[in-house]
């Protein structure tokens, strides 16, 4: 099994990737987890995301490889946005399907453990009053998610 990765500008259709992943055998469940874009109380005008073609596309897919080697998974996508993101929207979406749960809902949350913490992406807060917000900083906690599956 081949996990997919796309790295796009535009919205992510979440109801059709499931609907594909459910074809992918004998499935026995779909995991999805989509991460939406918060108004921070109503400060926030836009999350902007920014990346590196090609080397975020070719990082998260060895991460989903290594996903796909330690569960048994018939099919993985994550997909990840970049650009101008407003409140409500979604930013990344996460889908495992497997024949059994436990799989499905590991494997994603190790994905989205990665993804939080060492995925190539860098967001700035662009703010309701017209600032720019400073680059945001990565959380201690995301590193300490991560590090339960080593």
């Amino acid at each position: 099994m081949e996990p997919s990765v796309s790295v796009q500008s535009g919205r992510i259709d979440i109801a059709a990737v499931t609907a594909e992943l459910a074809l992918s055998g004998d499935v026995g469940g779909v995991v999805t987890f989509a991460g939406y874009c918060r108004s921070e109380d109503g400060k926030l005008a836009a999350l902007e995301l920014e990346h590196y073609p090609g080397m975020a596309e070719k990082e998260i897919g060895r991460i989903a490889k290594q996903a796909a080697e330690r569960w048994p998974l018939l099919a993985a996508k994550v997909i990840h946005r970049y650009g101008k993101i407003a409140p409500g929207e979604e930013i990344v979406l996460v889908a495992c399907a497997s024949a059994h749960r436990a799989a499905a809902f590991e494997a994603a949350e190790f994905l989205m453990d990665f993804l939080k913490s060492r995925a190539p992406f860098w967001k700035r807060e662009h703010l309701i009053d017209g600032t720019v917000g400073g680059w945001v900083e990565a959380k201690h906690e995301d590193d300490t998610a991560l590090e339960r599956w080593r």
